[in-house]
């Protein structure tokens, strides 16, 4: 990928030697320094040893359940040659100048950092190699390394990495870019599986998360938004909020939502949480909300319905004489399919805590996107981003939410509001739902040509979304890529946008978990016209192998032909059969293929088997943790697609209150098995957070079909 992380070998030896000798640690270091009953040497800023030969590894990105915690050390442990039960993870900070890239989205940590963290690793190797070398008087291409220790085959003597570690500090860092790395087939760690290094903490119910921080003289804020999106604070009454004993302030924020400025946040800070949320009750607060309260979802799918009819207003995509060619098609498919605005519904509510002492900003934050929160915080707060510290947390679900960062946003206002005082920010379930940053609803008008022979020669699709300046909002993009478009000869993807109040953003699998719906629901379609099942149709239109240029990444068919193959022979796929579903979809650098089986039970239909073939290249990491993304991937996207999935808007204001109005994804309607198999191709390996998500969404829909005869090209899925 053109963003890959590139370490330079300044930010690797942040931990500086003074005077060439002694090892300082600075104030850069996120890593703990050491004790005087346990005294640790630092490597390099991922890295430090200990006096046990145990060696502390820093995991950089958040974690949010997709396990790179553990994935990335494993990189690092890899490369060092030290055995899997001497390595310690801590979390780092977010310090995007010492570390590069800290985020989690896009599935982008393992393309990302592949060859960077295996670097970090061979390097810290080759500094221990060096100082032994040195100590012994020999060649250092006469040693080898094992289980954290430097070794000389021919006098079988051997140095254990913590009695070098020193030693190795001084020692000039290689260039990253030229360090050996070890032969892939000699990896001892890459490709076994590793336990998540928080399940204890998990399973106990330790203190983890961003919801769980807690510090000395503490105070507590809940917030009262403007109902209506973008709605601002004419004025507000806290003087009956102020009289609850406990209740410490209340201050009007600016989310980032709303021009800069503005307000369109009250908070109440009280002594603790429940005496601020009740204290906001009584809050008397006049919204500026005339301009954003006549959106709704029965307009929204209204004018979509009008809009439809007529000639997008933008064109994504267009290739040869589509209208031509359906003219003289042997046969036409017309179908209109669409998708609601989806919430998050995280398990953890958005929280943060912030102290402001001093000039600076110290937050303890369950961010995705931490360098993003830095710079739009310290904006708000009138502060350089340099004088803020961010300290990540474990993020309690919420695929997508914690890359907008308005908690803590929210947080640094307050906090600096009440200079001295450590300030936890916490929404209640209410907030959650109602001032989320929703995924985007679509609407498609689709129709497709067939020649004689069943092959797809033309394509048109009029996408209705939501935009501004004739351009897409956050997530509401539809690639010009998408397939199957690139691939047929003839093209037409026009785009038309609509006008919305309400703050949208990535989900699970950004636009991918929608598009995946809508397109191969209907190339079910077309393939049934053609007399064909769909993994058929798909084999005969992507043809032979090759890389197809695209966007911002290139498609490669024969490894989508492969998914395809090994899901059909997992499942036994023998064509068409009631109750039997087929899904295809590439995004976030993965190829998945999935079959979903169902039945009928008593009336209503339950999800009997799913089989997944993925390709994410020629190394699964970590195959645990591989296995459980591809299946939480699946059972979250059938969560995305079940009835009671949907945000209902009126007056400009979000309805759902709790899960009671926005249904999870329960027990037993779950799977009961999903099998899963990687097919290994010679491409360097990429992420798994996301890409078996979508398929799974047209291959219930197309399973639906076949056991019902109900087709349905609208989500939410009706499962009865």
């Amino acid at each position: 990928m053109s963003d890959q992380l590139t370490l330079s070998r300044r930010s690797f030896i942040a931990a500086s030697l003074a005077g060439g000798t002694a090892l300082t640690l600075d104030a850069s270091v996120v890593l703990a320094a050491a004790t005087a009953t346990a005294p640790a040497d630092v490597l390099n800023v991922f890295v430090r040893i200990n006096a046990d030969n145990t060696v502390t590894i820093g995991a950089k990105n958040p974690e949010i359940g997709q396990g790179v915690k553990v994935m990335l050390p494993m990189l690092i442990a890899e490369e060092m040659d030290i055995a899997w039960e001497q390595v310690r993870i801590e979390q780092t900070d977010a310090n995007e100048k010492i570390y590069g890239v800290q985020t989690a989205g896009g599935s982008t940590a393992t393309p990302r950092n592949w060859l960077p963290m295996r670097q970090v690793g061979a390097a810290a190797r080759a500094m221990l190699v060096s100082a032994a070398a040195k100590k012994w008087g020999v060649d250092p291409a006469s040693l080898t390394t094992a289980r954290g220790a430097v070794i000389q085959p021919s006098s079988g003597k051997s140095l254990t990495y913590a009695s070098l570690a020193r030693a190795a500090a001084a020692e000039t860092p290689p260039d990253l870019a030229k360090v050996q790395l070890k032969d892939e087939k000699t990896f001892t760690i890459i490709g076994k599986s590793k336990p998540g290094v928080d399940v204890p903490k998990i399973v106990k119910g330790e203190p983890l998360y961003g919801i769980d921080t807690s510090l000395p003289g503490m105070v507590h804020a809940a917030i009262v938004k403007c109902p209506s999106h973008g709605g601002t604070v004419a004025s507000f009454d806290d003087a009956a909020a102020k009289a609850i004993p406990g209740v410490l302030g209340v201050v009007a924020v600016n989310s980032g939502f709303v021009p800069q400025g503005k307000s369109d946040t009250v908070v109440v800070i009280a002594d603790s949480w429940w005496k601020a949320s009740k204290a906001r009750e009584k809050l008397a607060v006049k919204w500026d909300d005339a301009a954003v309260t006549g959106f709704s979802t029965a307009k929204y799918e209204a004018d979509a319905a009008k809009i439809v009819d007529n000639a997008p207003q933008a064109s994504l995509f267009k290739v040869g004489d589509p209208d031509a060619t359906l003219a003289k098609a042997a046969k036409v498919v017309k179908a209109d399919y669409e998708y609601p605005f989806l919430a998050h519904a995280s398990l953890e509510p958005q929280n943060c805590t912030a102290m402001f002492q001093n000039g600076k900003l110290e937050i303890w934050a369950p961010s995705q996107a931490p360098a993003g929160g830095r710079e739009e915080t310290a904006k708000l707060c009138g502060l350089n981003a340099d004088d803020l510290t961010i300290h990540l947390t474990r993020i309690g679900g919420g695929f997508g939410r914690r890359l907008m960062n308005d908690y803590m946003v929210i947080a640094g206002q307050v906090a600096k509001a009440m200079p001295g005082k450590p300030v936890k920010v916490l929404y209640d379930r209410t907030d959650d739902f109602r001032h989320d940053f929703y995924r985007p609803a679509g609407w498609h008008r689709f129709t497709a040509g067939l020649d004689a022979n069943g092959a797809l020669i033309a394509l048109k699709d009029h996408f209705v979304t939501f935009g501004a300046d004739g351009k897409p909002i956050r997530a509401a993009q539809m690639a010009p890529s998408e397939f199957p478009a690139p691939i047929v000869p003839n093209v037409d993807l026009g785009a038309s946008y609509m006008a919305t109040n309400l703050a949208t953003g990535w989900l699970r699998a950004p636009t991918s978990n929608a598009m995946s719906f809508v397109w191969q629901s209907f190339m079910d379609e077309v393939a049934e016209v053609a007399g064909l099942d769909l993994p058929e149709f798909m084999r005969r239109t992507l043809g032979a192998p090759r890389e197809i240029p695209g966007e911002r990444v290139k498609f490669h068919t024969g490894r989508a032909r492969g998914v395809i193959d090994a899901v059909c022979k997992s499942a036994g796929w023998q064509g068409r059969k009631k109750g039997r579903g087929f899904g295809f979809y590439f995004s976030h650098l993965g190829y998945f293929a999935e079959i979903v089986d169902l039945s009928m039970k008593d009336g209503n239909i339950q999800i009997d088997k799913v089989w997944v073939a993925g390709d994410i290249g020629a190394h699964v990491i970590n195959p645990i943790n591989a296995l459980n993304q591809a299946q939480g991937c699946v059972i979250d996207g059938i969560g995305q697609a079940l009835v009671g999935q949907k945000i209902v808007q009126e007056n400009g204001a979000i309805t759902a209150e709790n899960f009671g109005d926005f249904a999870l994804m329960r027990i037993d309607a779950a799977p009961r098995e999903i099998v899963v198999e990687f097919v290994k191709t010679d491409f360097p390996p990429t992420g798994l957070g996301e890409p078996a998500l979508p398929p799974v969404i047209p291959a219930l829909a197309n399973a639906i079909y076949s056991l019902t005869g109900k087709r349905h090209r609208r989500l939410p899925l009706e499962m009865i």
